[in-house]
């Protein structure tokens, strides 16, 4: 699983216009499920989100994480994100898991992140979505377990 984590004021989800997911200050997620993924790394990366330590403490240093300031979460599925650019113009698509099998490891992710208390807000699976955020910061990082070339 590959996940692009943003510190924001505010971020929303629409689908088909209509509004189906929105925060106010916490991290926005986008997430890939990758093939060869399974519940043990969803819910590791799950963890990692909540916990990263990505807001600024009285000293102005990334001590405090979304869990410990009790923030918000949107997270959305995003298959691009597993994507590779390594190689040519056109990014390969091979290292992101086949909806079937993603969609249930992105509900144990989304879980995941319930169980840490937070509020959790999420887009639909497979859906085209509109994502409005506004980055604080910008803050913005990539966490992911690290996969064999494929």
């Amino acid at each position: 699983m590959k996940a692009v984590i943003q510190r924001v004021k505010s971020a929303r989800v629409r689908v088909g216009g209509k509004t189906v997911g929105e925060i106010g200050r916490g991290i926005l997620i986008l997430a890939a499920v990758e093939r060869g993924d399974d519940e043990k790394v969803v819910r590791k990366i799950a963890n990692k989100c909540v916990n990263l330590r990505i807001f600024e403490d009285e000293g102005g240093k990334f001590n405090l994480s979304a869990l410990d300031l009790g923030l918000e979460v949107l997270a959305i599925s995003n298959f691009t994100v597993a994507g590779n650019t390594e190689k040519g113009r056109r990014p390969s698509l091979g290292r992101a898991e086949d909806p079937e099998r993603a969609k249930p490891l992105f509900d144990v992710f989304l879980e995941e992140l319930r169980k840490s208390g937070l509020k959790v807000e999420t887009g639909v699976f497979g859906a085209k979505m509109e994502v409005e955020l506004v980055n604080q910061g910008p803050v913005t990082f990539i966490v992911g377990e690290k996969k064999a070339e494929s």
